[in-house]
């Protein structure tokens, strides 16, 4: 059952994303250092391609208007 944040749904896959927060979420990176890892996840695990793609290109349109 999902729990409610502030943003919605909190599913149980939000779990990687808490960690990362509690691990790093005081460091700072550049979207070419997250641009690289990406690469580097993506080549290990080919299988996520198109959700990485998905995810990267809803990075880099973030400041777009809603059409």
């Amino acid at each position: 059952m999902a729990q409610w944040c502030m943003m919605g749904a909190m599913y149980f896959t939000d779990r990687g994303i808490e960690e990362l927060e509690d691990r790093r979420g005081d460091e700072e990176i550049t979207f070419a250092w997250l641009a690289d890892e990406l690469r580097h996840f993506v080549d290990l695990n080919p299988e996520f391609e198109v959700p990485v793609e998905r995810f990267a290109t809803f990075l880099a349109r973030l400041d777009d208007e809603d059409d």
